[in-house]
């Protein structure tokens, strides 16, 4: 007590000192006092600073550029990018995805898989609910994957769901069963949960005219809050609002989504910087965007592009030597370079590259005319040589051979670029090369299905799992079968057989590894290159990483941990980031 009575004594002479002082004494003193409590205060904002942190804060509005006007916001139906872009933000699932590629559970509390890998066990969490409030139960599952397993729905998804059997337990536990096991079909429980109280009246003729189908309500985290459509009907834009319920609550309060009919609509708007983000901006505009307010966030997508041989059409592609030259003609850097400005991961395997096989940016080693001599060398050697036109002939089955060749693809224009550098290529090797390309539906009428081709240009679409199955398995062959190369080897059957059935991510992967290394071996095709999502992004945005992509739609699995806005709180203040789980 004492000496806090001292401490009041000497403040009290010091105003004593202040009011008996003269007045230099008094001004010296008193701004003596400000630069000490103006020294103060600085010290205390370069402590706040160095002791503060930079938070995201609930807030902001993203802008998002889509091609394409949605028609189906239905996990049942969607098959557009427009649609599936939708349906990642309104719905959610028993399972999601992390950063980190694994999958956890989401509206399930948790997901049981027995023993011989044919039962999933699920308890779904309580108190779930849907975008109008009404309870998500056991019932609101069991209906969304009827209604996809209904054959006359037509569901893109039906394929997925064959041969599962659902049985509810109670309003919040249920059992999936499987007739055989398959590792894979986890990932089946990212579907998006229907409400069934919205649609259950409908019938299946009804169903794909539903209003529902443009103003959904699900679980997901934003819910439909405006919709605008132009004179004609069509949907213009949709304004998205943080739905407050939601297992992970967003960090941004709204999402616009405009829609636009073309990519060069997309594009002007970006230029005019009308839209924050777009995964549709197309690669030849790339290299004009504005990166002082741009950024391009690179991501590999689950397809593989190969140039696939019809042994049993030809008998030229039949010989291994044709096909190693081939081969070797390809410089799949320089592919990527010209047909998608570098966005893509070159392979020679017929699996996606992983983070080990990712390319290391150095330039190719090789020239083009140490590639053709390489490539040369190698029909040469296998006792192939060339005519007075240039053009490689060898006596195959009695007849002389010539080095001809068609490639048969689609229309679109990467996969006509593509075709077209590959052509060149090997026409510079001393093949006749021609090209053909066919509208999407005829393709796989004409060509794929009855295998009518000598060389087909071809996207493996897989999942995340990499599963080679449909595309390699002997059992898969013929149409409806994906296995385009007609390709048979029992190893690699039992491998691919292997692989679908171990629960052991680890395993399997191995498996998936031998089964591709022995299928390039043996020169069934071409593999070139797995494309990239180039999603440009406004650098104001800050996105968190994203999870290996299945489709582009999946550069929104966490879009709750994005944000726009920020705050400077010292530690205290500060929150731990809630579960996305």
């Amino acid at each position: 007590m004492s000496r806090l009575l001292s401490r009041f004594s000497l403040f009290d002479a010091l105003f004593t000192r202040l009011e008996r002082g003269g007045p230099s004494d008094r001004l010296l003193l008193k701004s003596g006092f400000f630069v000490l409590v103006g020294l103060g205060l600085f010290l205390l904002i370069l402590l706040s600073q160095n002791a503060a942190s930079v938070v995201p804060v609930r807030g902001g509005t993203l802008t998002e550029g889509i091609v394409g006007v949605p028609r189906f916001v239905n996990p049942a139906l969607a098959i557009t990018r427009a649609d599936q872009d939708m349906v990642s933000l309104v719905y959610s699932g028993l399972m999601r995805l992390e950063q980190d590629g694994q999958l956890v559970p989401h509206l399930a509390e948790s997901v049981t898989i027995s023993e011989d890998g044919r039962t999933y066990a699920v308890a779904l969490r309580r108190n779930l609910s849907f975008h109008d409030g009404h309870p998500l139960t056991a019932e609101d599952v069991t209906f969304t994957i009827g209604l996809i397993q209904n054959p006359d729905l037509k569901s893109p998804l039906r394929g997925t769901w064959n041969n599962v059997s659902v049985n509810v337990i109670d309003e919040y536990s249920l059992e999936l069963a499987l007739e055989e096991a398959y590792a894979p079909f986890i990932e089946n429980l990212t579907l998006g949960i229907m409400p069934k109280h919205i649609w259950k009246d409908l019938t299946i003729d009804q169903l794909p005219f539903s209003q529902y189908n443009t103003e959904p309500i699900g679980a997901g985290p934003f819910l439909v809050a405006d919709v605008h459509r132009d004179q004609n009907g069509l949907i213009g834009s949709y304004i998205l609002q943080r739905f407050d319920e939601a297992l992970v609550v967003p960090n941004l309060a709204a999402l616009e989504l405009l829609f636009f009919q073309n990519e060069g609509q997309l594009t002007e708007a970006l230029g005019k910087r009308e839209i924050h983000a777009s995964a549709y901006v197309p690669t030849a505009a790339l290299k004009d965007l504005d990166t002082d307010n741009y950024q391009i966030i690179a991501e590999p997508l689950p397809r593989v592009f190969g140039l696939f041989f019809n042994q049993n059409r030809s008998i030229i592609v039949r010989d291994p030597v044709v096909r190693e030259a081939l081969t070797a003609a390809i410089d799949r850097e320089a592919l990527i370079e010209e047909t998608l400005l570098g966005y893509g991961i070159p392979t020679p395997l017929p699996t996606v590259p992983t983070s080990s096989m990712l390319r290391s940016g150095e330039a190719s080693e090789t020239t083009p005319d140490s590639r053709r001599e390489a490539a040369a060398t190698i029909l040469r050697n296998g006792g192939w040589t060339q005519n007075s036109l240039g053009l490689w002939e060898k006596r195959l089955s009695g007849a002389t051979e010539t080095l001809r060749l068609t490639i048969r693809t689609s229309n679109a224009p990467l996969f006509g670029a593509v075709a077209e550098y590959v052509a060149r290529e090997w026409r510079a090797l001393g093949a006749d090369v021609d090209v053909a390309q066919f509208e999407q539906a005829d393709l796989v009428q004409t060509v794929i299905r009855p295998r009518d081709f000598t060389v087909l240009l071809f996207g493996m679409d897989m999942s995340r799992s990499n599963d080679l199955y449909p595309f390699w398995h002997s059992s898969q062959k013929d149409d409806p079968g994906l296995n385009v190369a007609q390709y048979t080897n029992i190893t690699v059957d039992q491998l691919l057989t292997d692989a679908r059935t171990t629960q052991d991510a680890a395993a399997r992967r191995a498996l998936l590894e031998q089964a591709a290394t022995q299928i390039a071996g043996e020169s069934p095709a071409v593999f070139l290159f797995a494309p990239e999502l180039a999603y440009v992004v406004d650098k104001r945005l800050t996105t968190t990483p994203f999870p290996p992509l299945h489709r582009p739609s999946d550069r929104f699995v966490s879009i709750a941990t994005w944000y726009v806005e920020t705050a400077a709180l010292w530690p205290f203040f500060t929150k731990p980031t809630p579960d996305a789980s």
